[in-house]
């Protein structure tokens, strides 16, 4: 009797066990789900914010860009607040910009991880045109 006992309590344990394993899994996926959006909506308004400023002064600069990001915070008041460009990473992307000279730019958000920190790489152009594709694509 005491054997049987033994052998449903030992069930019942394995059992409990194994819900709570799987409400913590589900718990962290949507955990990372939802970190993975936050980067990806980071990572879109960032790039809006670079585009803006380099529109806002080449406005101000008879429609001509600024060679580096750099100039962007070197005015007063600045045109950006951030360095994107030499920062390791920002909320789980890398900023760069491919073109960037007196005619226009390019520039993007990738994520340091795909899949783990964003599954989008966003690219903007002159005149903040932006487009995206998923980072699984180019890997």
């Amino acid at each position: 009797m005491i054997r049987n006992n033994y052998a449903k309590n030992t069930v019942t344990l394995m059992l409990v066990i194994a819900v709570l394993a799987l409400f913590l899994r589900l718990g962290i996926e949507q955990s990372i789900k939802v970190n993975i959006s936050q980067n990806e909506s980071n990572a879109s308004v960032a790039l809006k914010s670079i585009s803006t400023a380099l529109q806002n002064y080449a406005e101000d600069h008879g429609q001509i860009f600024p060679q580096a990001l750099a100039v962007l915070m070197q005015t007063d008041p600045p045109y950006l607040d951030k360095d994107y460009h030499h920062r390791t990473s920002i909320a789980g992307y890398n900023f760069s910009c491919s073109r960037l000279d007196a005619s226009g730019y390019s520039c993007s958000a990738t994520p340091i991880k795909c899949n783990s920190t964003g599954r989008e790489i966003y690219i903007i152009t002159t005149g903040g045109v932006m487009v995206s594709d998923l980072c699984a694509k180019k890997e």
